[in-house]
């Protein structure tokens, strides 16, 4: 499986040091193909590559019960899987997607604004560390929770979804409901505000 090596802040418009590359199942358009008609060890192989970065981003956007709303997030996976159409990438977008408006649907019937919760390093499936990841660990866990939350909501959102989710700027955009420029804009202004605190902390990047 490859993985992008890290780079520096200067060298980083797109995320290349902290997004690292979505494991591919060699045989993903047959697992599709038997999980569409009912195969429980397809849709198992399909459900153990995304459960832990979809349990991540959930639990990321202040989601409390994270194994609940997981589940229900592959239950709408199973009970659509017949009519999705598309390759390996599309369909991590329409999971996260799926996710996402979940998300929504737990604030509304919350009627209030998600708490942050702090970073879980065991429900990230990235092969290897970036300068970023390594200078945030440096800080420990409680200062990574209050540099997350300087951020705003669409900030974070955006950072998890590019960073645990491993979407790119497109897929965010499918996701979220936003125009990729304003993704991009999103992007942008969250990690320049996480590399100001990092800086203003001493932290080496």
């Amino acid at each position: 499986m490859a993985v992008v090596g890290a780079a520096t802040w200067a060298d980083t418009p797109d995320l290349r040091p902290i997004v690292h590359a979505v494991p591919v199942l060699d045989d993903f358009d047959d697992v599709l193909k038997r999980a569409q008609v009912g195969s429980a060890e397809a849709f198992t192989s399909l459900y153990e590559d995304l459960v832990r970065p979809v349990a991540a981003y959930l639990r990321g956007r202040g989601v409390h019960e994270v194994e609940d709303v997981t589940s229900e997030v592959f239950l709408a996976v199973f009970t659509g899987i017949a009519g999705f159409v598309g390759e390996q990438a599309q369909f991590r977008s329409w999971v996260f997607t799926i996710a996402h408006r979940r998300i929504v649907d737990t604030w509304r019937k919350g009627s209030r604004t998600p708490p942050q919760v702090p970073y879980e390093p065991e429900d990230d499936g990235r092969t290897a560390n970036s300068a970023e990841s390594d200078a945030l660990e440096s800080l420990g866990e409680e200062r990574v929770h209050e540099l997350l939350s300087d951020l705003t909501d669409d900030q974070r959102e955006v950072l998890v979804l590019r960073i645990v989710g491993d979407l790119t700027v497109e897929q965010v955009s499918d996701v979220v409901g936003k125009k990729p420029g304003a993704v991009k804009a999103l992007q942008r202004r969250g990690l320049a505000t996480v590399r100001r605190l990092m800086v203003k902390e001493g932290v080496p990047l």
